[in-house]
């Protein structure tokens, strides 16, 4: 029967287009935790190299004083460490690999409940045949 192995063979590669973005989405969501680390998370930055007692800095988003960015006026050690455009960086590539995970997944999944649908329409079909014959 070709048309149950050519049925079997797209299924198959559906679920291959649909393990990829699922794939993709995996490291959307690692991206997206990597970004929110490097801004909610407080750090420390090494005044000189090899320092014993190195400087506790707040996390960029989640300050008590003003913004993250204050530092810039009094000379802090904390100002360049963890800089925004590497978080938005991280955050904007994860654009682009959220949407392509999607679309595989999304397109996997159509395809292979199509395939589906038409197996069990051809089932039927096939009863239909049998019972007016």
């Amino acid at each position: 029967m070709r048309s149950r192995e050519y049925d079997l063979d797209f299924r198959d590669r559906a679920w291959r287009i649909r393990a990829w973005g699922i794939g993709l989405l995996v490291v959307a969501a690692l991206q997206w935790t990597w970004c929110a680390l490097l801004l909610l998370t407080p750090y420390e930055v090494d005044r000189k190299p090899d320092d014993r007692y190195p400087k506790e800095c707040e996390s960029r988003l989640m300050t008590e004083f003003g913004t993250a960015n204050d530092g810039l006026q009094r000379g802090d050690w904390c100002q360049n460490e963890r800089d925004w455009p590497e978080a938005l960086a991280v955050l904007g590539l994860s654009v682009p690999v959220s949407v392509v995970g999607v679309a595989l997944f999304t397109s996997g999944s159509v395809s292979c409940r199509m395939s589906a649908h038409a197996e069990a329409m051809r089932e039927l079909d096939k009863l239909a045949d049998e019972r007016n014959a």
